[in-house]
């Protein structure tokens, strides 16, 4: 009987090892499974991602192209409006903004910034020190204007910099200027240039952010101009009229473009491309310059 109850409970002890080694097994198996399933997920988002980083890089080329269609009547418009097309796997999204209708950050007046910052919603206690302080940034002196900044300031501010006192190289120095946060600036930036070198926008291509700085434009007529200018295309009567009556015509393209470039897979992954391009007036070898290139930003 002694032996029996033995056997049995050898048995029970047994059944019990068997079963947790079969739990361990099983989790095991289980987290191998998982590790296997999330390796495959993330090759395939690398995958995804290089072939949509590709995509978008196909669509810079796509833009010139069609930028520099023969064909005016199909000849891609600079105006900021939006085209979408298929590449492959990927689903594009691309548009294109003709640096001439931005200002010039390097030339532009005072009282355009004044109304730069202003109609783009800056506190009006804002306005005055931050306009100074670009002017301050750009010019060749160390003379503070009033409500300006130059070294001194910037030491005060404990910023390890001050002022270039000479042109902007690149919009993002904009960041630097002295009151400046980062989203004032993004604000900004579709506005600005530092490449057209004009001292006026032209309106056939300028974005909402610069055409409210102009006399006499408000936020309803600048949408409603914007929606009109791009029922246009490149024939027929394009020409569009300013609050004041003047007339504006879409006409050939600027040297300098800036392109935001958006590829989305199937899967949903993307790739978004933000660059400024100076087209070249020779052969295809050489179709554009890059001046500008930022990855991952988009805005809509």
């Amino acid at each position: 009987m002694f032996t029996l109850n033995k056997i049995a409970s050898q048995r029970g002890v047994a059944l019990i090892i068997v079963l947790w080694v079969l739990v361990l097994v099983t989790i095991t198996v289980g987290s191998f499974s998982v590790s296997a399933r999330t390796e495959n997920l993330q090759a395939r988002q690398l995958l995804d991602g290089s072939r949509a980083r590709f995509a978008a890089e196909a669509g810079m080329a796509i833009a010139v192209l069609n930028l520099r269609n023969p064909d005016v009547a199909n000849r891609w418009v600079p105006d900021g409006r939006r085209y979408e097309l298929q590449f492959e796997q990927a689903k594009l999204e691309i548009s294109i903004t003709d640096e001439r209708g931005k200002l010039d950050i390097n030339v532009v007046d005072e009282l355009t910034l004044i109304s730069l910052l202003i109609a783009n919603g800056v506190a009006e206690e804002r306005v005055l020190p931050l306009v100074a302080a670009i002017l301050d940034w750009r010019d060749p002196d160390d003379a503070v204007r009033i409500d300006g900044a130059e070294a001194d300031e910037y030491a005060s501010a404990d910023l390890p910099y001050g002022p270039r006192n000479a042109p902007f190289v690149i919009l993002d120095e904009l960041q630097q200027i002295l009151g400046m946060d980062f989203e004032l600036y993004r604000k900004l930036e579709p506005a600005l240039t530092v490449y057209s070198r004009r001292r006026t926008i032209d309106p056939a291509f300028a974005p909402y952010e610069a055409l409210i700085a102009l006399p006499g434009m408000t936020a309803d007529i600048a949408r409603e101009f914007i929606n009109e200018r791009q029922t246009r295309d490149n024939t027929g009567d394009n020409t569009l009229l300013m609050p004041d009556g003047s007339a504006v015509a879409m006409r050939s393209i600027g040297p300098t473009q800036s392109m935001r470039i958006k590829a989305t897979m199937p899967s949903g992954i993307w790739e978004q491309l933000e660059v400024t391009i100076s087209l070249s007036s020779g052969g295809l070898q050489q179709a554009f310059q890059i001046m500008r290139w930022k990855e991952g930003v988009w805005k809509s």
